[in-house]
């Protein structure tokens, strides 16, 4: 059956129509799906603008119903959503369902937020004059989520959104419409008004360059590319649109010369592999002190080889295919880059086959490593990571902070000195210590520093400076 768009309350179809498979089965077909025109995406913007007087003044009680009611449908939906999601993604049934679960968690938290936003009262220096500053809801935001987390990020994106007055316009990514459809369609079962959430799955040429234009639009936020980003960014300040950017990473993680060695290669092999290395915050470099490298690399190489990799919904696989044609040939041509850069393979890299057609790619472990190298300075966007070796810690904070990115960061020590000076020296926007450099925490704010953000933080109470807009008003009586 046809999954349609969603535009001022109604399920319509597009100017065409687009098949989506599974990375992990060519041949399995996840759905058909309308793919918006410009012209669609001009028509979900007006009914969005047209639902905003009224969404905005809807009692924050009424919005934290609704959020609530989809939380909740998430998480009782979270096996069979998490089905999906590992079918047309590619992650692992686990991680899939973990993902859901916390697209659920997002929801119910921010239907909390919708009855806790605050303003604030404040003596004037005027004799009788009274000063108020209130936060208000910004108008229609724009929407535009990446495929590697298809759910939890359009989540954490439309429910602080919602909750915070405004209207949404979400455009998912090409990959992934299955989870995005099935959260529209549970938004709408929550009792979504008209106009007030639509979703248009189309090209990013197209349709993302709609909501981009349009002058209607007050914000935009967008998770994907540097590239793509910075086109966003310019798009929306010629405009005079509030923006929020979350782009990419070349996340560090220190393995100090008194870590414990275990948990160093856990946080490793967890922060660079799992969800098949496809995070903007997997570790994608493993500094690592010389009196402990040829450990950690042995260890490391023991534990890549037990790693199973296979299709997304069988049982005991650890990781998944890749998501795509393109990005597995993408990943490809980094392993042979930073074999030509004359870092050495120490294991993994290679295509391949498995019961089903699919992109399987064995995890690549890369030694001899410097911090000049491409493989070292771009984000590969895969389960591919490189050993630098360093003296010493200070040389090791050094080439951690070398990067034009600066979203996340660790380190595996066990010395409370080391990690207390690490978790201020590193130039990034989290820190994690003796943890993997992805898995984040849905209450608390989300981003990084350099080309890997750019605007108010994502996530938990943060989350209000981008969603609403200051108004500060005198009165006297």
């Amino acid at each position: 059956m046809l999954k349609r768009n969603l535009i001022a309350g109604e399920w319509v179809e597009g100017a065409n129509t687009f098949v989506n498979l599974s990375p992990s089965d060519l041949n399995d077909v996840v759905g058909e799906y309308a793919e918006a025109s410009f012209a669609d995406a001009e028509r979900a913007i007006e009914a969005a603008s047209a639902a905003f007087p009224s969404w905005s003044r809807t009692t924050p009680e009424r919005r934290a119903d609704i959020l609530d009611a989809a939380g909740n449908e998430l998480l009782e939906r979270k096996d069979e959503l998490g089905e999906v999601l590992a079918r047309e993604e590619g992650k692992t049934r686990a991680e899939a369902t973990a993902e859901v679960s916390r697209a659920g968690r997002i929801f119910k938290f921010f239907a909390g937020e919708a009855v806790r936003i605050a303003g604030e009262r404040h003596a004037s220096v005027r004799p009788g004059v009274e000063v108020e500053v209130l936060r208000e809801p910004e108008g229609v935001i724009g929407i535009i989520t990446p495929w590697n987390f298809p759910i939890a990020i359009p989540a954490w994106k439309i429910a602080p959104a919602l909750a915070y007055g405004n209207t949404v316009v979400f455009k998912p990514a090409e990959l992934v419409p299955a989870s995005a459809w099935l959260l529209a369609d549970i938004l709408v079962r929550a009792g979504v008004p008209d106009g007030v959430f639509n979703l248009v799955m189309g090209k990013g040429p197209i349709v993302g360059q709609a909501i981009v234009d349009s002058r209607i639009v007050r914000g935009m936020s967008f998770t994907g590319s540097v590239a793509t980003g910075r086109r966003v960014a310019i798009g929306c300040v010629e405009r005079g649109k509030k923006v929020q950017l979350e782009m990419g990473g070349k996340n560090p993680l220190i393995v100090a010369a008194d870590a414990d060695l275990e948990i160093a290669v856990a946080a490793a092999v967890n922060g660079a592999f799992l969800a098949t290395g496809q995070r903007c915050t997997a570790s994608s470099r493993l500094i690592v002190e010389e009196a402990i490298h040829d450990r950690f690399v042995a260890r490391m190489k023991e534990k890549i080889t037990e790693l199973t990799i296979g299709h997304s919904l069988k049982s005991g696989v650890d990781i998944g295919p890749v998501v795509s044609a393109t990005q597995l040939a993408q990943d490809l041509d980094y392993i042979g880059l930073g074999s030509a850069e004359g870092a050495e393979l120490a294991c993994g890299g290679r295509r391949l086959e498995r019961d089903t057609p699919g992109y399987y790619l064995e995890p690549a472990l890369f030694i001899d490593a410097r911090n000049d190298m491409r493989i070292c300075r771009e984000e590969i966007f895969g389960p591919v990571t490189a050993v630098i070796k360093v003296r010493d810690y200070e040389e090791a904070v050094a080439v951690a902070n070398d990067t034009d990115f600066g979203l996340a960061s660790g380190i595996c020590t066990t010395s409370l000195k080391l990690a207390s000076d690490f978790k201020r020296r590193s130039a990034a926007g989290m820190v994690m210590i003796n943890l993997p450099t992805g898995g984040v925490d849905y209450h608390v704010p989300f981003g990084g520093r350099k080309a890997s953000s750019y605007g108010p933080r994502e996530q938990g109470t943060h989350s209000r400076e981008f969603y609403t807009v200051l108004k500060t008003v005198y009165t006297q009586p």
